[in-house]
């Protein structure tokens, strides 16, 4: 009677209890004993069939290897895992479970355990650490950069691909969004292993009508497919068949906005027979990428200052003069990095018929300020120039810019190369140069080996750092077939190098491409390190001395 009256109240218990129990016998056979709650809504396996089925396919290999590790040591195991609902193959939900392990006493062990829903517990979890993780993003450098980071933070917890297509400036202002386009972003994307590489998509790429409503309403679309993939009604041709490829489920549309407008439309997909996202998560990926909108605006903010910087800075390179008897040629290639913009310039201008001033330097700093000092200090040292007229002595002239510098309160420090070039009677033409702690030219010529321009000691210190210096000047020929080359820092000075096998290298390089006969413009293009090693801004301008008539 008690043994009775024990078992009721220990039913009643386990009924009011959110917990499922069940036991699990030697032979892998599963009984529920007792509490209704999560465990009547999953999946029961038919005859034959094996509870491992029921696992989230993304969860089964962790989940198999945790489940042997227990079994293999008799401990208990307590874990979160996806298990699929009854009756609907699309549809999982986070169970915690808990067991522990009998042994009988003949050894066999039986396995008796719990089964708790912790849908809402997982999401809650998730959602703070990737938020926390979105939170210390900074601004990127670009875009790209910043979608790359939150691409990162989701696969292949949350999907198994993610691409991002920039919107292009204005497209939203369209009352028709027909002709829409992104930019997009191949490269910067997450992709779980195992999935084709997605197609290269050129700047025109063209959004299909789904992803361009979903732009225009500025909300989410999810989109689930059918067994074979989508069937392309509302997705651009190039989507359908790499989703095909992929063995695509499902894609998520999101549109991120900042401040109003949409800058961008992430594309999620689940593939390879894992199941789609739900409206769970799809709410999930929406909080995720939202929380960008702040990174994004600092990196928006960025890019703006950058633009205006580089527009005022190329406003002030102008195109070198045509000089009988000179080939010339000039390039200007900014910083791979939002900030890195504004500091250096080129000049170059006719002072008669048979001479030329030239000048290259770098203003201290790299922001909208350093481009402002910029144009000022050039047109300075350009009026100076022109009014000082072929003869004057260039180490005069950067002495007079110097004072005059100083007293406008402009940069902390600038460095420049100061050159008036006059045409000889017989051919060629007589240099003459100065250098404040600027990179040394480099002359190439015709007939035998590249050297710097030192002089016998080292160059003059820059502008604004030392009153009332008396500078040097140096002298050089420029016979016919010779090569001037001058340049800012940023194509010699890198982190973590040694600046003197910089130029080392410098040399040695423009040799090898002069031996090959290139022309000027190609000769200075192909003196430019590779992209990734370009971190700060550089300028080139070069002359060639020509046969004449």
């Amino acid at each position: 009677m008690n043994e009775e009256r024990l078992l009721r109240r220990y039913q009643a218990l386990m009924g009011a209890v959110p917990q499922s129990v069940w036991v699990m016998s030697p032979d892998g056979e599963v009984t529920l004993l007792a509490g209704g709650g999560i465990a009547e809504k999953l999946w029961h396996p038919d005859a034959g069939a094996s509870w491992m089925d029921a696992v989230h396919p993304k969860d089964r290999d962790w989940f198999q290897r945790a489940w042997r590790g227990a079994t293999r040591q008799r401990s208990p195991l307590d874990t979160i895992v996806r298990v699929r609902l009854d009756g609907d193959l699309d549809r999982f939900r986070h169970i915690k479970i808990v067991a522990a392990p009998v042994v009988e006493g003949d050894g066999e062990v039986e396995w008796v355990g719990t089964a708790t829903d912790a849908e809402e517990h997982w999401r809650s979890r998730m959602r703070e650490k990737l938020l926390a993780r979105m939170a210390a993003v900074p601004a990127a450098h670009d875009l790209s950069e910043a979608f790359l980071t939150t691409a990162a933070a989701v696969v292949p917890e949350l999907a198994d691909a993610v691409a991002v297509f920039r919107v292009r400036d204005g497209a939203q202002a369209l009352g028709d969004l027909s002709g829409a386009s992104a930019a997009a972003l191949p490269e910067r994307v997450g992709l779980a292993p195992g999935l084709p590489a997605l197609p290269p998509l050129d700047a025109d790429f063209l959004l299909g009508p789904i992803a361009r409503r979903a732009i225009d309403a500025q909300e989410a679309r999810l989109l689930v497919f059918p067994p074979g993939g989508p069937t392309g009604e509302g997705l651009s041709d190039v989507s359908v068949r790499w989703l095909r490829e992929a063995g695509a489920t499902g894609v998520a549309l999101l549109p991120v906005v900042v401040d109003g407008r949409t800058v961008a439309l992430a594309t999620i997909a689940t593939c390879r027979g894992n199941p789609p996202p739900d409206e769970a998560d799809l709410s999930l990926l929406r909080d995720v990428f939202q929380q960008m909108s702040g990174p994004l605006r600092r990196t928006m903010e960025l890019q703006s200052i950058r633009g205006t910087a580089l527009a005022l800075q190329q406003s002030f390179l102008a195109p070198p003069p045509s000089v009988e008897g000179l080939a010339i040629a000039a390039l200007y290639h900014p910083a791979d990095s939002a900030a890195e913009v504004g500091g250096d310039w080129y000049d170059a201008v006719r002072l008669s018929a048979d001479s030329l001033a030239l000048s290259i330097g770098d203003i201290a700093g790299h922001d909208l300020d350093a481009a402002t000092a910029m144009g000022r200090v050039n047109s300075i040292l350009r009026g100076l120039a022109y009014d000082r007229g072929p003869a004057a002595s260039p180490a005069k002239t950067l002495s007079r810019l110097d004072r005059v510098v100083q007293a406008l309160d402009s940069p902390s420090m600038v460095t420049v190369v100061h050159a008036i070039l006059r045409r000889r009677e017989h051919g060629g033409w007589r240099m003459a140069l100065s250098n404040a702690g600027h990179p040394p030219p480099l002359l190439i010529p015709a007939d035998a080996p590249a050297r710097f321009l030192h002089g016998l000691t080292a160059p003059d210190p820059p502008l604004c750092v030392v009153d009332r210096l008396t500078r040097t000047t140096l002298h050089a020929a420029l016979r016919q077939g010779d090569t001037l080359v001058c340049y800012t820092d940023g194509l010699v000075e890198t982190p973590d190098t040694d600046i003197a096998d910089n130029l080392r290298r410098l040399r040695e390089r423009s040799d090898a491409l002069a031996r090959r006969g290139l022309a000027l413009p190609s000769l200075i293009r192909g003196l430019l390190p590779p992209p990734h090693h370009r971190r700060d801004d550089i300028a080139v301008i070069a002359l060639r001395a020509e046969p004449e008539g």
